[in-house]
């Protein structure tokens, strides 16, 4: 049957797919559009099944905050092109809106979530079927606090951080954006020294025990030696103890310290596509 330009554009208005797609799925389902729909989510399964196997290193990160409840949420696909889609952006953007609207805390509840006519899970099934590519949902992350800090890194969609500071004072704003570039820059492990988990700390004690060693130290100065070493492990591994990337004669903890004699970072979250 014939389909008219009006219905197809209906129709992709609905699902997001390409013309060529809307025209073939109207004309199978001799212009229902129901069974149009389903025609379309079908081949989304279909590509999705038969690259599930391939590997999904791009995409879209971002982050936002709504009434102290941040997220991060990551929607992977396999090509920088599909990535930079203004269409792929905005169903990530959909979805972020969506568990940050219901403060999901797990990402099997986001998948969960009514997204449309549909659920979050299937609608990337669909934009797989659309694209071509296989696609995924990845590093969700949340922080729940009375001030939080976002930072998408030069605003490219493929690295963002979150910092929770533990009061409001004033430029709270600007002092957590600052911070949460921070992380971005620096990737730290821990907030702190009694943060940093006691198997890396162990690890790290005993590769500067052996490199003492190595070097000819004596056995008796060994412990000594590896704990001085741990000590600028700790200045590069942990946020409050890092060197201030705006200004190298601070820490972190002096920075916002120069704000408030008690204001401290109380949690942060990093995720970036990128192999570091």
């Amino acid at each position: 049957m014939a389909v008219s330009m009006a219905d197809i554009t209906k129709l992709r208005k609905m699902t997001g797919a390409g013309m060529m797609d809307c025209k073939n799925a109207l004309t199978e389902a001799e212009g229902d559009f129901d069974k149009a729909m389903k025609i379309i989510r079908e081949k989304g399964q279909a590509v999705a099944a038969k690259r599930s196997d391939r590997e999904a290193s791009e995409g879209c990160v971002l982050a936002k905050v709504a009434d102290g409840f941040g997220a991060i949420i990551a929607l992977k696909c396999e090509t920088d092109f599909v990535a930079k889609n203004e269409d792929f952006v905005k169903l990530t953007n959909d979805i972020l809106d969506a568990a940050i609207a219901h403060k999901c805390k797990t990402l099997d509840e986001v998948k969960a979530l009514p997204l449309g006519d549909t659920t979050v899970a299937q609608a990337v099934t669909d934009r797989s079927g659309i694209t071509g590519e296989k696609m995924e949902l990845d590093g969700y992350m949340t922080i729940e606090a009375p001030v939080i800090a976002v930072y998408n890194h030069q605003n490219k969609n493929f690295l963002c951080t979150m910092v929770a500071l533990n009061k409001a004072v004033e430029g709270a704003d600007r002092i957590g954006h600052e911070v949460a570039m921070q992380v971005a820059a620096m990737n730290p492990l821990a907030i702190s020294e009694a943060d940093v988990p006691a198997d890396v700390l162990a690890k790290e004690k005993e590769i500067a025990a052996d490199k003492a060693r190595q070097e000819g130290k004596p056995e008796n100065m060994i412990e000594k030696i590896a704990m001085g070493r741990i000590g600028k492990f700790y200045k590069e591994v942990c946020l409050l103890k890092q060197e201030y990337i705006q200004d190298a004669k601070m820490t972190v903890a002096d920075f916002l310290k120069a704000a408030d004699k008690d204001l401290t970072v109380t949690a942060f979250k990093r995720f970036t596509l990128r192999a570091e």
